[in-house]
């Protein structure tokens, strides 16, 4: 394995390392986005504990989808709207935390502690199969919503 020399610099982007000048405006334009859209989000959620990490958890699954495209003017709306919910606790404010609330319940919080794993095990086959059913189909109007106040808004929320 080479050493990297030192006018080489190691950029762990996306999961592999590139040399240094080897970066397009492009993979520019997506660090400042990326930035950006943290920022307001810390700003928006005033640096609270757990919402901020929900919070960059989900602007990190969005940044690292594979065929995900960068578009400027729904990432430009969607500071202005993060802005708009650090101002003043309106509308904004309450789409965003909703948002991290679903997102957190939806990921920290479906993490079953061993105990009820245990007692699921024993529950007769037909109430696991509704339960599995619910789970499967609980978020997909919730999804539907946020996809239609990005499509009518013009944001990239989650």
């Amino acid at each position: 394995m080479e050493r990297i020399n030192d006018d080489q610099v190691d950029l762990i982007q996306g999961g592999y390392f590139r040399e240094s000048g080897t970066e397009t405006m492009a993979d520019i334009e997506v660090i400042h986005a990326y930035r950006h859209l943290y920022r307001q989000l810390l700003y928006a959620v005033k640096f609270a504990e757990p919402a901020r990490f929900v919070a960059r958890d989900l602007l990190r699954a969005g940044f690292r989808e594979k065929g995900a495209k960068l578009d400027r003017r729904s990432t430009v709306r969607t500071i202005r709207f993060l802005d708009a919910a650090a101002r003043a606790r309106g509308i904004e404010h309450n789409v965003v935390k909703n948002c991290l609330h679903v997102a957190y319940f939806r990921h920290y919080a479906s993490r079953l502690p061993w105990r009820l794993v245990e007692q699921s095990m024993h529950t007769p086959k037909k109430d696991k199969e509704l339960e599995e059913h619910i789970q499967r189909t609980a978020f997909k109007h919730y999804d539907m919503t946020i996809a239609m106040l990005n499509k009518s808004v013009g944001l990239c929320l989650r």
